[in-house]
């Protein structure tokens, strides 16, 4: 068995890790967008033509129906712009790599990205702010009636500060199918009760922005042992103007449209 795969989702084309760790997944290929080259999401049982709203959360799926896991211990899933921060050259950045993976999941369950702080508001708050708040209403519905005994655990995310975010990990490869096998399901029962059809292209995310925030949720639900890394922007984010962004909204109640 291999050690360790690394999917990394992307809708266009880029530069990649020259390391056999890394394999660049396209998404939304089914969506009509040319083939570049890389592994796909459109093959075998997938859910490509939903990444509009599912985001990155396509490749997961990809990669939990159609057996690209079963011959690596761990999985792990990051994006064409955003890594875990490590030891491993590229470009001018240093990102996780293969021995760091081993040593890190030897003492703990999940590796993680480093908490974003919101500070000013709750989870639940933000979300709401950003985003409807009704999405949050409606999947605590479904949780509620599809495991319940993870409600807790939801209550108590949405009254935190703080947040992993990106849908980013690495993790056993056992991990990973009990987390696909509780987390769609509730996207999928959740898609019943929501109507995206008039929101604008980012409001449509809403799947992978409620991917984000179930995460951890079913970490919190099991207590797993996480160790928190940095985060690597290839392209650069300015939190800054993030958190500006983040107190207009606050003050003048509207959300974000990208």
């Amino acid at each position: 068995m291999s050690l360790a795969r690394v999917l990394v989702a992307t809708h266009k084309q880029y530069e990649f890790p020259d390391d056999s760790l890394y394999a660049p997944i396209q998404v939304g290929v089914a969506r009509g967008e040319s083939d570049f080259g890389y592994l796909v999401d459109d093959k075998g049982d997938n859910i490509s033509l939903k990444n509009e709203s599912y985001c990155e959360l396509t490749a997961l799926y990809w990669a939990w129906k159609n057996g690209s896991i079963d011959e690596y211990k761990y999985i792990g899933l990051v994006h064409y712009r955003r890594y875990f921060a490590g030891d491993l050259s590229f470009g001018e950045a240093g990102i996780l790599e293969s021995e760091a993976i081993k040593q890190i999941l030897l003492a703990h369950d999940i590796i993680v990205p480093k908490r974003r702080n919101y500070y000013l508001q709750s989870v639940y708050s933000h979300y709401s702010h950003a985003h409807y708040e009704e999405d949050l209403q409606r999947l605590r519905e479904v949780i509620a009636e599809l495991s319940p005994p993870y409600v807790h655990a939801f209550d108590a995310i949405m009254k935190q500060r703080s947040l992993h975010l990106y849908n980013m990990f690495v993790m056993p490869s056992r991990l990973f199918v009990q987390y696909c096998e509780w987390l769609f399901p509730i996207l999928f029962a959740l898609e019943e009760r929501i109507d995206i059809s008039k929101r604008n292209a980012y409001q449509k995310r809403v799947f992978g922005f409620l991917g984000e925030r179930l995460f951890n949720v079913w970490i919190l639900h099991h207590r797993y042992r996480v160790l928190e890394l940095d985060i690597v922007n290839i392209e650069g984010e300015n939190l800054f103007v993030k958190g500006l962004g983040m107190i207009g909204r606050l003050l003048t109640g509207k959300r974000r449209d990208s």
